[in-house]
C-alpha cells in the first residue's frame, strides 16, 4: 500500500518554498506520494484565527524577517528576504498549477518554479502574462491552462475545496503537512514527518 502524504501550502509562502524540494526528497525516499493542495490564504487565515501580511503588528513582522533570513542562511537558500512581488495574489499560479496536475502534469516542479519566480527571480504571480510564461518555461502550454483555470472553472472549484477542506482539518498555516492523520505544520517539522514515515 503507498504511503501518501496531504500537503496543504501557498506558492507565496516563504515557508512553503524553503521546504518545498525538501519534501520532494523525503517523499522520494520513503515512495510515498504526494497530494498537492495550494489553498487559498485569504480564507485559511481569517477562518482559522491567523493574520494576513498586511495586517500583522510590526513586531511579528520584524521577527519573521530573523527567522526567514536563520532559514536561508543555513540551508544556503539564496532566498530574497524581502521580494519586489510579495505579498501578491497567486489565485492565476494556482489554479493553474491544479489545472496542470489534472491534465497528469508535475505538480511538484511547477509550483516551485512559481516559488522560484518570487522569492528568487523578482517576478510577479498576479500577472496573468508572467503565470503563463513560467509555465511555458516548465515545458507546458500557459496560455491554455490559464483560460482553462479561471474563475468558475474546475481547477477554481479544486482550489476553494482545498481551501475548505483545510479548514475543516484544522489547517491554520502553511506548509502544513498530514501523514496518517498526523498533521505537521512548517518546514521545520519535515524531520519528523521524515521519522513517521520510516515507521
Amino acid at each position: 500500500m503507498s504511503k501518501h502524504i496531504d500537503y496543504y501550502y501557498a506558492l507565496v509562502s516563504p515557508w512553503s518554498f524553503i521546504g518545498h524540494a525538501r519534501l520532494i526528497d523525503i517523499a522520494k525516499r520513503h515512495g510515498a506520494l504526494i497530494n498537492y493542495k495550494p489553498v487559498n490564504l485569504g480564507k485559511l487565515f481569517p477562518a482559522t484565527g491567523g493574520t494576513m501580511f498586511k495586517d500583522r503588528h510590526p513586531a511579528r513582522l520584524a521577527y519573521r524577517l530573523v527567522e526567514i533570513e536563520r532559514w536561508n542562511k543555513h540551508l544556503n537558500f539564496g532566498l530574497n528576504t524581502q521580494p519586489k512581488y510579495f505579498p501578491v495574489p497567486d489565485q492565476m499560479a494556482a489554479c493553474l498549477t491544479i489545472e496542470a496536475g489534472r491534465q497528469g502534469h508535475d505538480m511538484g516542479a511547477l509550483s516551485l518554479a512559481y516559488m522560484r519566480a518570487v522569492w528568487k527571480e523578482e517576478r510577479n504571480l498576479a500577472d496573468a502574462a508572467t503565470v503563463a510564461i513560467i509555465a511555458d518555461e516548465q515545458g507546458l502550454d500557459g496560455k491554455a491552462l490559464l483560460a482553462q483555470s479561471g474563475e468558475g472553472s474546475q481547477a477554481h472549484r479544486e482550489w476553494e475545496a482545498n481551501t475548505a477542506e483545510a479548514i475543516a482539518k484544522g489547517v491554520h498555516g502553511v506548509p502544513w503537512y498530514v501523514y496518517n492523520d498526523e498533521p505537521f505544520w512548517g518546514q521545520d517539522r519535515l524531520d519528523f514527518l521524515d521519522k513517521a514515515l520510516e515507521r
